[in-house]
């Protein structure tokens, strides 16, 4: 009997040996959330509510632990990432506003919110999140201006707030976040200029779609920048010394803007696949270095003159459209677009005074050549688009003594 007594008690201390250690691994392996992120997600959760048709917060049950929520993760006892919403395609998104409380989450490396219809304007406890290196709130509905405290977030490396209803200017300490690699601010109501952007770990600026204004310094932007959209404001003035820097691009719009000056002749060797310059006023002969191994070049609606390079040949979509190009259609534009390798070749509304092509040739049904309003009667019929007018040629008198 004493055995058995002695053996149940070598039992029992061994097993709560091992719950102790049970314990003290699920302990530290789940630790229970910081009280201070707990009462962040709460007030977080009571200003944002699911869209109809979207279920993102039925998991946030403040009974159960918060760090099983969906889009909740946690290091410790620590909120390291928020990614609010549904990201499956389809999903209808949030609503709401953001809370203040958000500046709590101490740990927060990473904060999304989905496409939906959060409002109101970005907090200003923002700044607070020290460890903030992911900020992407796109195609919502927030307002008001950005804040400049932003620039307190030094280990911040992608900001993307684009499809938004953002005012104000783009705060200028902005560009001087040491660590910036994406900046994403299209499709907003921005205005003011472009501030400088220091950061060489910069690669991608997107500001396309604002009512920016002003002129850009030949130093405002470094050259590790690989994708550079600034289309569609109000920028203006020479950019080629600006962009003769930039030789690590392989995006470039500016389109739809007011910039002069020359085009540099050395942005035609960067390994760029599209180059979007149109409707601006750049002035000058386009004199690429090299043959053109760019995909697509449009360079329409510009003040462009002198010769068509041959150099452009290579381009399997061209667009020298109303511009004041002079002279003949070089012969290896002809060989190459019979051949099919240039796709779309437009050189209406200019002054260009012949092409030698054969009245009755085939051209590709793939290419399309439009040659309308120029100084000459185009040698064959191609269909152009609407806005080149019914005109085929340009009157006399515009033609006689104009030297571009």
């Amino acid at each position: 009997m004493s055995c058995l007594l002695k053996k149940n008690k070598n039992y029992w201390f061994v097993f709560l040996f091992h719950l102790i250690l049970l314990f003290r691994f699920s302990f530290f392996t789940h630790a229970i959330l910081d009280p201070i992120d707990f009462l962040a997600l709460q007030s977080i959760r009571k200003s944002l509510d699911d869209l109809p048709g979207s279920n993102y917060f039925a998991s946030w049950d403040f009974t159960s632990e918060p760090c099983s929520f969906a889009g909740v993760y946690c290091d410790g006892d620590k909120v390291v990432a928020l990614n609010l919403g549904d990201s499956r395609a389809g999903s209808p998104g949030i609503t709401g506003r953001i809370d203040p409380a958000i500046g709590k989450l101490s740990g927060l490396a990473e904060l999304t919110i989905v496409p939906g219809r959060v409002n109101g304007s970005l907090p200003r406890t923002l700044f607070q999140l020290k460890n903030l290196r992911f900020l992407a709130i796109s195609r919502n509905m927030i307002s008001g201006e950005i804040p400049a405290t932003l620039v307190q977030l030094p280990r911040l490396q992608t900001l993307d707030l684009c499809f938004n209803q953002i005012t104000g200017s783009i705060p200028s300490s902005i560009g001087t976040l040491p660590t910036l690699s994406n900046v994403i601010l299209s499709h907003n109501r921005l205005s003011g200029s472009v501030p400088p952007f220091v950061s060489h770990s910069l690669t991608r600026l997107d500001l396309k779609n604002n009512n920016l204004s002003g002129l850009l310094s030949p130093i405002s932007l470094p050259p590790s920048l690989q994708y550079l959209s600034l289309s569609s404001n109000r920028l203006a003035g020479p950019v080629d010394r600006l962009l003769s820097r930039l030789n690590r691009l392989n995006f470039l719009d500016l389109s739809v803007n007011q910039f002069s000056g020359f085009i540099p002749g050395n942005i035609f060797t960067f390994p760029i696949t599209s180059l979007q310059l149109q409707r601006n006023q750049f002035s000058g002969p386009v004199q690429p270095l090299d043959e053109v191994t760019i995909t697509s070049v449009d360079l329409s609606f510009n003040r462009l003159f002198g010769q068509i390079s041959p150099r452009l040949s290579t381009v399997q979509n061209l667009y020298l459209n109303n511009n004041r190009f002079t002279g003949l259609v070089p012969s290896n534009f002809v060989e190459r677009l019979l051949a099919g390798s240039i796709q779309t070749l437009y050189l209406q509304h200019n002054f260009l005074t012949g092409i030698e092509i054969n009245p009755t040739v085939e051209i590709p049904l793939s290419s399309s050549l439009c040659l309308q309003y120029n100084c000459m009667v185009p040698p064959v019929d191609t269909p152009c688009p609407v806005n080149a007018g019914t005109q085929k040629t340009r009157p006399t008198t515009q033609c006689i003594g104009w030297e571009g």
